[in-house]
């Protein structure tokens, strides 16, 4: 497995620290690779580690409290006053685990924690940490991380084939589309109904992956609550806007999707009203198509977004007088205007995507992604394909 080092990197200024390290993100996303990937650095300078993982049936069978982590951590450590490393994987799977993270960074322990569920970090559990943590959030592999994989598995990974199946890790072991449909629907079934039907105990299961499937294939777009509470009531399924933005709610927590506010220059503030949904990977969307009928173009928007955020952007959607464009990216006091479509080959579609960028400021650079390989560059809007922005490290680079 390659070493995600954009993210590693991130957490390396924390290993000696007191800080409680908490990484998160969806399942299967390669949140264990990464924190065995920190005790395999860790290890190389002293033995004094001890590793849970939550997952595994023999130690939850074993362990089922909080005293039980610290009972275990203190009988296994191999210095009882030297800087022990402790590592808690899948940790939320025993209740008041904040407690024994507390405890145990009072006794001399460097804590890492993984989680599949954004509840780690809800107030519950940060009060109980009284702010004494640091979180890390890790996604599924990019386009680059991808290639890096199949590299080191002899494969090639096209950019069709990642606007398709994105970018799960362990898809890129599968070679028969059937077997890599296979596990992607049996992934998307533990993180519905192992990650939130039964965590959130939701008594219509029925409804709720409803709504689910019509979230996670409308991916890309603006909802509000009470537009899929009224797209669900045409469909004969009784259900209100609050239940609706409730499960919303849950989906984000458990970091399937990503929910992004819109900013208005109108208004000149954001729109609670609605937001732009997201999935973290677009195979959830493409495991919900019938006949090979992929949404390739909302996909390529959303994988434009992964790679915005895994590049430390803060994104919002910018509604330009009327007129949306898909991305207002910020870092590092700079903003850029990003616009996606998949071809603007047609004049018609050439038109109201560079029309989109009417008005803003000049000082703020503009750029459009396609699928093209044609450069439709102009003096105001710079165009790159995907297939070359999936490259470049930054948005300053294109």
């Amino acid at each position: 497995m390659i070493k995600r080092e954009a993210y590693i990197a991130k957490v390396r200024g924390f290993y000696d620290s007191d800080l409680i390290k908490i990484i998160t993100g969806v399942r299967r996303c390669g949140k264990s690779i990464i924190l065995t990937q920190i005790m395999e650095e860790i290890s190389a300078k002293t033995d004094n580690v001890v590793y849970l993982d939550f997952d595994n049936r023999a130690v939850t069978a074993a362990i089922k409290t909080w005293e039980d982590i610290v009972n275990y951590v203190n009988a296994n450590r191999t210095l009882k006053d030297g800087l022990c490393y402790v590592f808690l994987d899948e940790v939320q799977e025993i209740d008041d685990w904040a407690v024994a993270a507390r405890s145990l960074r009072r006794e001399n322990c460097s804590v890492f924690i993984t989680g599949s569920n954004s509840k780690l970090l809800s107030s519950e559990f940060t009060k109980e940490l009284s702010g004494r943590y640091v979180s890390f959030r890790i996604r599924p592999f990019v386009y680059r991380e991808l290639q890096e994989y199949a590299d080191e598995l002899h494969k090639s990974i096209s950019v069709s084939d990642y606007l398709i199946w994105g970018g799960f890790p362990k898809r890129a072991e599968f070679d028969v589309p059937d077997d890599l449909k296979r596990y992607l629907n049996d992934l998307d079934e533990t993180i519905v109904t192992n990650d939130i039907i039964n965590r959130y105990k939701i008594h219509k299961a029925a409804d709720f992956k409803r709504v689910a499937n019509f979230i996670l294939i409308s991916n890309a777009r603006i909802y509000s609550a009470k537009s899929i509470a009224d797209t669900m009531r045409s469909q004969g399924i009784e259900i209100s806007a609050n239940t609706v933005q409730k499960w919303i709610d849950y989906l984000a927590q458990a970091y399937v999707i990503d929910q992004i506010p819109r900013y208005s220059t109108k208004a000149k503030r954001e729109l609670t009203q609605s937001k732009k949904l997201y999935n973290c990977d677009v195979a959830l969307n493409s495991i919900r198509c019938m006949n090979n009928r992929y949404d390739l173009t909302h996909n390529l928007e959303n994988i434009v977004y992964n790679e915005l955020v895994f590049r430390g952007y803060s994104v919002s959607v910018y509604d330009n007088n009327g007129r949306e464009i898909d991305f207002m990216a910020e870092k590092d006091t700079k903003r850029y205007y990003v616009q996606v479509a998949y071809s603007v080959a047609e004049d018609k579609a050439y038109d109201r995507e560079f029309g989109a960028f009417s008005g803003v400021s000049q000082l703020d650079k503009k750029i459009l992604i396609t699928n093209d390989e044609v450069d439709y560059s102009t003096s105001n809007v710079t165009h790159i394909s995907l297939a070359k922005f999936l490259m470049v490290e930054s948005l300053g680079d294109v």
